[in-house]
Order: structure tokens, then C-alpha cells, then sequence
């Protein structure tokens, strides 16, 4: 029995994991934690009997507590909550699902634990991975990815070891918005940035998909996850989806997965590593006309990815900028206070205004998320 604990365990990634627990015999949740949905938290709870729930929102957690107290479940609030959750000694693996800089320090806890970390929380490695990385070696934990895009390339890799890799192809699938030029996206409106072509995620992810801003982060996420130069890193537009993600090896072989778009599939494989289980689901159909193509990011209509490698080369505090100015423009969108362009515009603007810091702490993070806060709020 693999016992697990999941952070973000009411959002897109959390909600497909606990799919799969339904499905498998030897899965066993111990540990549930969220940030403000009471409602959702309690199904769950009810459902799966963890040990311990946790929410972030101290008002929503005294609700919670209420809501529950006949299940004889522990509810826990806040920060401290969140590393309660990560730090349970019964837990094997922790799936770290929750969206933003939130998520730093429960996985640096669950670490030190040497817990197994299924990571889909992006902001971890964007903004600490230089933090995160090395202390996952020093207490031999292994970083399983969860993102469609890293999963692809870590199956991809196998045994194989990183000194024969050449280049790591991450795909993108151009969400809803490619082939379109700057002058098309003037007047977006927030319900056409959400229908993302192939993939059912959250609100901020999706949105982040239509700016290429996703990939950006992504694309900071594998070298750090990987251990390679940027320049070692090639995004590949591909609009089907279909190849997840490539790697090209030094002696030209390219190796590719490959399977419908189904999040369900990296969620069991970190879940199961190194082993395969059998996922429900379609399969690719190959005596379909499959038609697959490929093509260059349009980095002039989508800076928001220039932006984020720039970020990237620059290193230090500069990543955490990107992502914090990133994470409030896109709620700005959403609020439908700002236009689709300026999205981008924000985070440049932020980017210039930072005075950078070459080997930020936890704590120095953390507090340039909230300077780049609130100097976007004066603002906008």
C-alpha cells in the first residue's frame, strides 16, 4: 500500500490524482490540504478519510473543522498546516498540486523528510530550484514530474544518463491562439483565452497556455529538473498534442512519447515509479489518419516566452520576478481589469524595475513575490 499526501488536492492535478486513487486498490490518501474551497475539501475528505485536511484559508478551516467533526479527521490551518501535511510520517510520496510560491516550502519539508516528491507545482523549481534541487540529492529523494511536458522527457530518458543527452524538445501546443499575430489579440476576451484546444486545466494555467508564458515556466522548470544549459532546451510548437515531448540524444536518435492528452498518465506514472500500472482511457489509434506537425514559436506575438528564458539566462531573484508579475497580470485578466496583451507588457515591466539578487534564500523569495505585488498594485 503506497500512502500519499496531496497539496492542491481541490484543483485540476489534485482532482485527476484522486481520480486515480479511485481506481487502484493500493493507493491510500493520508493527508488532503487546499487553499480556500471548504465545500470541495469536505467531499473529499468524506470520501477518501485521510488522516489529516488541511486548509490554507484559517476562516475556511474553522468551517471545515465544523463540517467535519463527526469523521474524527484532523483539520489543520495556514502555513503550518501545509507543512503538517507534507511532514506526516506515514506518507510515502507527496504530490505537490498547488498553484504558486505557496508550494515552496511544504516540498523543501517533504524533502527533508525524504519524501518522494510528484511535482506539478511549477513555482517550486521556477523560483528555488537552486535550493530545491540540491537538497533532494543530498537526502537521495527523487523529483517525479507531473507536468505532461517534463513526465514525457523524464520517460523519454529512462536509464539513459544526462551527459548523452543533446536537447530536451518540449513541445507546446500553440493553445488557442496560434497562428494569430499581435494585431489578432487586441481586444481577447477572458472566455476565448480559457478554451484551451486540447487540455481541461485550471484558470490561471490555461490562461497561461494562451500567452506561451506556461511553456516559459516550463521551460525553467527542465533545466533545473534535467541539469542542462538553456541552450540545450528547444520548444517545439505542436498543435495535436500527440507528442508529449522529445529527447534528442548525441547521436541523433530522437525519442518521443507519445499518447492522447489524458494528465492521468504522468499523475500513475509519478505515483508508480519506476513501474507501469494499467490506466483506464482511449488509446492512440494508429490506423487513423494521424497527422501530426510541428513548427517555431512565434516569439514576437508571444514575448511572454522570450521573457521567461531572458528571465531564465538572467538567473537569481529574476525567474521569481517573472513568475510573481505572471501571477498577478494573469489575475488582473481574469478580473478583466487589464487587456490580453498587456499581460506580457506587466511582467517586462516588472522585470526592469527588479534589482536582481544573484542566490535568493526562501525567505528573499517570498518577499519579492510580495514587493512584485505590490508594485504591480500601484500600478494597476
Amino acid at each position: 500500500m503506497k500512502k500519499i499526501g496531496i497539496l492542491g488536492s481541490t484543483g485540476s492535478i489534485g482532482t485527476q490524482t484522486l481520480e486515480v486513487v479511485r481506481e487502484k486498490e493500493d493507493l491510500k490518501v493520508i493527508a488532503l490540504a487546499a487553499g480556500s474551497n471548504v465545500e470541495e475539501l469536505e467531499r473529499q475528505a468524506r470520501e477518501f478519510r485521510p488522516k489529516l485536511a488541511v486548509l490554507y484559508n484559517e476562516e475556511g478551516a474553522a468551517l471545515l473543522k465544523e463540517k467535519l467533526k463527526d469523521t474524527g479527521i484532523k483539520v489543520a490551518a495556514g502555513m503550518e498546516g501545509l507543512l503538517e501535511a507534507a511532514t506526516l510520517t506515514e506518507t510515502d510520496i507527496f504530490v505537490t498540486a498547488i498553484v504558486g510560491m505557496i508550494g515552496i516550502r511544504p516540498t523543501i519539508a517533504a524533502i527533508e523528510m525524504g519524501k518522494q516528491i510528484a511535482l506539478a507545482n511549477k513555482e517550486t523549481l521556477v523560483t528555488a530550484g537552486h535550493i530545491i534541487m540540491p537538497l533532494a540529492k543530498e537526502k537521495k529523494v527523487d523529483i517525479l514530474p507531473v507536468d505532461s511536458e517534463h513526465s514525457a522527457i523524464f520517460q523519454c530518458m529512462g536509464q539513459n544518463g544526462r551527459e548523452e543527452v543533446e536537447k530536451l524538445l518540449l513541445t507546446a501546443s500553440g493553445g488557442p491562439f496560434f497562428g494569430k499575430k499581435r494585431k489578432d489579440l487586441m481586444d481577447i476576451t477572458v472566455e476565448e483565452a480559457l478554451k484551451h484546444p486540447n487540455w481541461s486545466m485550471g484558470k490561471k494555467i490555461t490562461i497561461d497556455s494562451s500567452t506561451l508564458v506556461n511553456k516559459g515556466l516550463e521551460v525553467i522548470e527542465a533545466k533545473w529538473l534535467f541539469s542542462v544549459d538553456l541552450e540545450q532546451i528547444q520548444v517545439v510548437v505542436h498543435p495535436q498534442s500527440v507528442i508529449h515531448s522529445m529527447v534528442q540524444y548525441q547521436d541523433g536518435s530522437v525519442i518521443a512519447q507519445m499518447g492522447l492528452p489524458d494528465m492521468k498518465l504522468p499523475i500513475q506514472y509519478a505515483l508508480y515509479y519506476p513501474e507501469r500500472k494499467y490506466l483506464r482511457g482511449d488509446r492512440l489509434n494508429f490506423n487513423q489518419c494521424l497527422q501530426l506537425t510541428f513548427d517555431k514559436p512565434d516569439l514576437d506575438t508571444f514575448f511572454g516566452l522570450k521573457l521567461a528564458i531572458e528571465a531564465a539566462r538572467k538567473g537569481g531573484s529574476a525567474p521569481t520576478v517573472f513568475n510573481a508579475a505572471n501571477e498577478k497580470a494573469v489575475q488582473l485578466f481574469l478580473d478583466r481589469k487589464i487587456q490580453f496583451l498587456q499581460i506580457p507588457e506587466i511582467i517586462q515591466w516588472a522585470l526592469e524595475s527588479h534589482k536582481l539578487i544573484d542566490n535568493p534564500s526562501v525567505s528573499q523569495i517570498l518577499e519579492i513575490e510580495r514587493e512584485t505585488y505590490e508594485l504591480i498594485k500601484s500600478r494597476w
